[in-house]
């Protein structure tokens, strides 16, 4: 059984930096894709980075230059790094692991991300 977790979250002030991992369990863990998202209360999911098996890199407007996905394939890990963080980049953060151009996958159960003075 597949398993997939979220962690590095927490409440940082506006300008503030945070990294989140993404461990999964899964086999052939470099050839999937993995994408971050995050839902905000009230709000629909939304995708805000995702790489793929190459590495390449893509990411929502919202929060290009300031956050960086990268993976590191002999750990099944997958990293966010978030920079300059916003007031509304709070949501929860899921990681989504899932056979390039598929939809689905495998999704974690989420880690909370809250930036406020």
């Amino acid at each position: 059984q597949v398993q997939v977790v979220e962690s590095g979250g927490g409440l940082v002030q506006p300008g503030g930096s945070l990294r989140l991992s993404c461990a999964a369990s899964v086999r052939s863990f470099s050839s999937y894709w993995i994408a971050w998202y995050r839902q905000a209360p009230g709000q629909q999911r939304e995708r805000v980075a995702r790489i793929s098996t190459s590495g390449t890199t893509n990411y929502t407007a919202s929060v290009k230059g300031r956050f960086t996905i990268s993976r590191d394939n002999a750990k099944n890990t997958v990293y966010l790094q978030m920079t300059s963080l916003k007031v509304e980049d709070t949501a929860v953060y899921y990681c989504n692991v899932v056979a390039p151009y598929s939809s689905g996958g495998y999704w974690g159960q989420g880690t909370q991300v809250t930036v406020s003075s």
